[in-house]
């Protein structure tokens, strides 16, 4: 059952041909008062892309990504989503654009007094009009497409940390987005378990037809599924490179790409295998 009929019509649609521009950040500074943490950020994101936000500590990974989303106003520059200049939007356009977003938090940020039916269909108990059997029987599709099925009234606390991540994730999923925002998927996962994520990562950008944004400094997902990406740079505070992360370590030639695609360790063969 597909629940994208019981959302607002009213919504700006962004979806187009896989490769056309999907998201465009223009000329975006990011400052807390008069500090800037970063400026002159621009970078395009294509439908399809999963696209990494990668940098050092410090660099403004999060920061960026919460720019996206509109938890932070840019200092000056724009966010553009297809046609739809979001930060230009007025306050209705920009509530149901993010009705096109699924975000995944760090924690999983799931609601600890709900079970994971229950958490996964919040946002459609808010944003549809479905009665409550509806709403159980996607969130029960969502779950399993997560590999999740049978663990609907399971509480988080039941759960491992990467069950956690993946249930966090069907819920990101529950009203169909265009976009799916990941922050930091791997912390706290074994690297089997954060390799399990990524090819599931893979696959519901697949199915789902979506872009996907991830911040992570994990190299192992980084080339594992990335295509495309933007590298901030915390010492000058702007971006130092963008593309396909594979071809920047096979021909960035600065250091500090460099060193952070490699960890220091140029020539490895276990590249984002170590940590």
């Amino acid at each position: 059952m597909s629940n994208r009929a019981a959302i607002d019509a009213t919504v700006p649609t962004t979806r187009s041909e896989a490769g056309a521009a999907h998201i465009i950040v223009r000329n975006l500074t990011m400052a807390y008062g008069s500090f800037v943490l970063m400026r002159d950020i621009n970078f395009t994101v294509r439908h399809g892309d999963v696209f990494i936000i990668m940098g050092g500590s410090g660099c403004g990974k999060s920061t960026l990504l919460r720019h996206l989303i509109g938890l932070k106003e840019p200092a000056t520059g724009e966010i553009i989503y297809g046609e739809v200049n979001f930060t230009r939007a007025d306050p209705q356009t920009r509530e149901n654009m993010l009705r096109r977003f699924g975000i995944l938090y760090q924690s999983g940020a799931l609601w600890s007094s709900m079970t994971l039916a229950q958490n996964v269909g919040l946002p459609l108990g808010e944003f549809t009009d479905l009665t409550p059997s509806q709403i159980r029987e996607i969130a029960a599709l969502k779950l399993a497409l997560v590999g999740l099925s049978g663990f609907e009234d399971f509480f988080p606390s039941e759960i491992s940390g990467g069950m956690q991540k993946r249930a966090g994730l069907a819920r990101a999923m529950a009203l169909d987005p265009e976009i799916l925002f990941f922050d930091e998927p791997s912390a706290g996962l074994d690297p089997i378990s954060s390799s399990l994520l990524d090819d599931l990562i893979l696959q519901l950008r697949d199915s789902l037809g979506a872009t996907v944004v991830v911040v992570t400094h994990e190299l192992a997902s980084i080339f594992a599924i990335g295509n495309n990406c933007v590298f901030l740079d915390a010492d000058s505070r702007t971006q130092i490179a963008s593309g396909d992360p594979k071809d920047l370590l096979a021909n960035s030639r600065d250091p500090r790409v460099r060193k952070f695609l490699t960890r220091g360790r140029e020539g490895s063969e276990e590249l984002g295998h170590h940590e």
